[in-house]
């Protein structure tokens, strides 16, 4: 009897093929699990905003202490700055501002400002009163030293994304609720209600830096 030292040219064809086959196959598989989207169908949270963030310049800025809303300065000059050098607007560029601890004054309605005494706790005076603000002094834009309008809204506008840490906002409505003589759990639904138009609400800050850095954001830290 003879044994066959080397398998056939058919047999090998169909052995590489296989081969060839399974390789693809898995190779397919991985691919779709790094397509999955940010956010996982079992989760409360909607993160699935960060995937439509695709332009060729990415930045977050992070922004924990307040300083007079500097945050918004530094967004406005980093956009500014491409569309100068590079002639290039959003969608191609794409900036968020994510938002922790006293910052969230930026994120809060004229509301919340007002009963909250945002602009005692943070030593915000209005200039157009002298007196501690009862509005969101962020909000609407105000003139910089470069002769530049920044603010909340003309940033949306140029499609910057505002996050709000719900990690922060819980802190600070349990203080609130500690001063005021109600419930944290009362307090933290009427700061999420008075939050602006169009910011999001993330689990953690820290949490989400990393996301954003993993779909190819740089990162700045103000403040």
């Amino acid at each position: 009897m003879t044994h066959e030292l080397n398998p056939s040219p058919s047999r090998r064809t169909f052995v590489g093929s296989l081969t060839t086959a399974l390789g693809l196959a898995a190779f397919g598989l991985s691919a779709k699990a790094n397509a999955l989207p940010t956010e996982s169908p079992s989760s409360p949270w909607d993160l699935s905003w960060i995937d439509a963030l695709r332009g060729k310049h990415k930045q977050v800025f992070s922004a924990g202490l307040l300083q007079d809303g500097v945050v918004l300065d530094i967004a406005t000059n980093w956009l500014d700055a491409h569309e100068e050098v590079f002639g290039l607007k959003h969608p191609d560029v794409n900036a968020v501002i994510g938002v922790a601890n006293k910052s969230i004054a930026i994120n809060s309605s004229d509301a919340i400002w007002k009963k909250y005494e945002m602009g005692r706790r943070y030593a915000l005076v209005d200039p157009e009163t002298g007196a501690p603000a009862v509005r969101n002094l962020f909000l609407h834009g105000r003139t910089n030293g470069l002769g530049k309008i920044a603010g909340v809204e003309p940033l949306q506008a140029r499609g910057v994304v505002f996050w709000q840490c719900n990690n922060a906002l819980t802190g600070v409505a349990r203080a609130f609720a500690r001063e005021t003589s109600q419930s944290p759990e009362s307090v933290r639904d009427e700061m999420i209600a008075g939050l602006n138009p169009g910011v999001r609400l993330v689990p953690a800050h820290t949490m989400v830096l990393g996301l954003v850095q993993e779909k190819g954001f740089t990162y700045e830290q103000v403040g």
